[in-house]
């Protein structure tokens, strides 16, 4: 049985990777608040990723690192402060996971690190400046140390468009502004978190062995068509 190290579990995409991995794979879920579910190949540690000092592994298949933001303004109104946090959590939170279970990975079986970035590192989009300058630094980092660990460790990202957590509830508030967000993308849809998650979980598997330092744009198109 394959070990995960999961950092951000309990909430959208992570859950529902938790969810998908959790029958077939020993799970160590990293958050701040408890999965909504208990299971025996479930191993809880309640801690901020960013302040508190993470658990210590011996040997890890896979690693993924869910937490990030959702901080959509006007540039002017930004502060500088905003981008600061937005990179910590989305950046440097990744940063200190990788490096803290790096020699656990060593010693797993093909391992494989999974990031998240957004559709907004490729499409220019109003009011994303923060989080997109954030995520292009994920971005970088994957196709930088995707070179660096080769041959031993693969490191890849998903880039999701628009998906219904609780990260999105502002965009996705009411029916009218679903049905806006449906029309603006060419497949008439946008993502649940589960479609999100199986692409996590294909990027963590064997059957992904050949790919690394990508990022995968799951866009439902609006990145890839102009129709």
């Amino acid at each position: 049985m394959r070990t995960i190290a999961l950092i951000g579990g309990s909430k959208g995409i992570g859950e529902a990777l938790l969810k998908q991995l959790v029958e077939n794979t020993s799970l160590i879920n990293i958050s701040r608040t408890s999965p909504s579910i208990s299971h025996a190949n479930l191993k809880h540690h309640s801690l901020d990723v960013l302040h508190d000092q993470l658990p210590e592994v011996d040997t890890l298949d896979g690693l993924i690192y869910c937490p990030g933001s959702i901080n959509l303004k006007p540039f002017s109104r930004l502060q500088i402060e905003e981008f600061k946090e937005d990179f910590e959590i989305n950046v440097l939170g990744a940063v200190k996971s990788i490096q803290h279970f790096l020699k656990a990975l060593k010693k797993g079986s093909n391992p494989s690190i999974v990031l998240f970035s957004t559709v907004a590192a490729k499409l220019g989009m109003p009011y994303h400046a923060s989080i997109a300058t954030a995520k292009s630094g994920v971005e970088g980092l994957v196709k930088s140390l995707g070179a660096e660990f080769a041959p031993s460790i693969r490191i890849n990202a998903i880039a999701p468009t628009i998906t219904d957590t609780g990260l999105a509830e502002k965009i996705l508030r009411n029916d009218a502004m679903k049905e806006k967000m449906v029309e603006r993308h060419p497949l008439k849809k946008y993502l649940e978190p589960s479609e999100v998650a199986s692409m996590a979980a294909f990027l963590l598997s064997e059957d992904s062995r050949s790919i690394s330092g990508q990022t995968f744009e799951l866009d439902c198109g609006i990145v890839s068509f102009k129709i």
